[in-house]
């Protein structure tokens, strides 16, 4: 090898691939290992809201509860079941004052939404359906 032409000889190093295949081995199942340990909660706990910023009102109804949510810009807005269990037929809406109601629903167990709005100094109203029954609020957060 000649000096300072960054030349190498070939087979005085071992091969790479060996041991990055075995430290990627050992990644995942470190990985797996602490999933199987922490995991996803399986508790009866309340859910952690998916909605940003502080809570501000909840409505409860029949059938559920309708949590709403208010940072400095936006609001959100969420259904609950009251019983979870067998997907039932959902519905969560949230409007500002002059703009288009953002809408979700469908079939859900547990959770209906989140929904959000821009809300920046406006009212907004809400309303939730679950199984039937629902609930809604006039303009609030004003």
């Amino acid at each position: 090898m000649s000096a300072g032409t960054g030349e190498r000889r070939r087979g005085t190093h071992a091969p790479a691939a060996p041991r990055r295949t075995l430290a990627y081995g050992l990644v995942l199942a470190l990985a797996v290992g602490l999933l199987t340990l922490v995991g996803p909660g399986t508790g009866t706990a309340d859910a952690i809201s998916v909605c940003q910023g502080r809570p501000t009102r909840t409505v409860s109804f029949a059938t559920g509860e309708l949590r709403l949510y208010r940072t400095r810009h936006y609001a959100c807005a969420l259904v609950l079941a009251k019983r979870p269990g067998a997907p039932r037929p959902m519905k969560v809406t949230l409007q500002p004052r002059g703009g288009r109601a953002a809408v979700v629903s469908g079939r859900w167990g547990r959770q209906a939404g989140p929904v959000t709005v821009h809300a920046l100094n406006r009212c907004v109203r809400a309303s939730a359906t679950v199984s039937g029954r629902s609930t809604a609020t006039g303009w609030i957060l004003c």
